[in-house]
């Protein structure tokens, strides 16, 4: 679990500084759209207390931030994904801490809504983060992970899979000048997609409401967990 801790650590230190570009350039902008309806179906307001775990450098928090919310933190275990996440924070009074999912250094019953984009498959021990999660949210709290998985149709999986294992990595490790990082991340989402349900360990850790949606034919999944 530490070896994956820390691999995964390294790997986002050193693509930091590219990481904003490459995602809209390799997901043709789409990722925009993916957060944004991701948190609208959250139904999130300037009443909301939001964390966002694995937040990265911010894009998550900044379109909650659009859509009313003014108390945020930020929660990443790199330190490069955060000080970018900071430079941004003249859209918002919030704060970072660096964590891990497992390990938060929060109170019990401190927030209305936690969001993880593209996060969770990155986590060390997902059942030991969503339980950390039913914790640190209030009662009727919401838990939204946003996460790619495999499309089920078959001609459109093979070709994603060409896109992803091909067309991805090689252009990713040319322009951050890490080919092991743009390797890792799609060998990432096939390794989770086959062994992880998020459905079903949000309802193991104690979420007494799961639901899950899909987006742009079955390549990325909102599943919203209430407390």
């Amino acid at each position: 679990m530490n070896d994956k801790k820390n691999k995964v650590k390294n790997i986002f230190d050193s693509i930091a500084g590219r990481y904003d570009f490459l995602n809209h350039l390799l997901s043709f902008g789409v990722d925009h759209y993916w957060r944004r309806k991701a948190l609208k179906m959250t139904n999130l307001g300037s009443e909301s207390i939001l964390l966002d775990v694995a937040c990265g450098t911010g894009d998550f928090a900044i379109e909650a931030n659009r859509q009313g919310v003014k108390n945020i933190i930020g929660a990443d275990f790199s330190h490069n994904m955060l000080d970018l996440f900071k430079k941004k924070q003249n859209w918002i009074d919030g704060k970072v801490v660096q964590t891990t999912a497992e390990q938060m250094p929060f109170r019990d019953d401190s927030f209305t809504n936690i969001a993880v984009a593209f996060g969770v498959r990155n986590f060390y021990d997902v059942k030991k983060s969503f339980k950390s999660f039913h914790r640190v949210l209030k009662d009727k709290g919401k838990a939204t992970v946003l996460e790619f998985q495999m499309p089920e149709n078959k001609i459109f999986r093979s070709l994603y899979k060409f896109y992803f294992k091909k067309i991805l990595p090689l252009i990713g490790g040319i322009i951050s000048k890490n080919k092991t990082a743009y390797r890792y991340l799609p060998d990432s989402v096939e390794e989770f997609d086959e062994k992880i349900s998020l459905v079903d360990l949000l309802n193991e850790a104690g979420f007494s409401s799961v639901t899950k949606h899909k987006l742009t034919f079955g390549i990325v999944q909102v599943v919203i967990a209430e407390k």
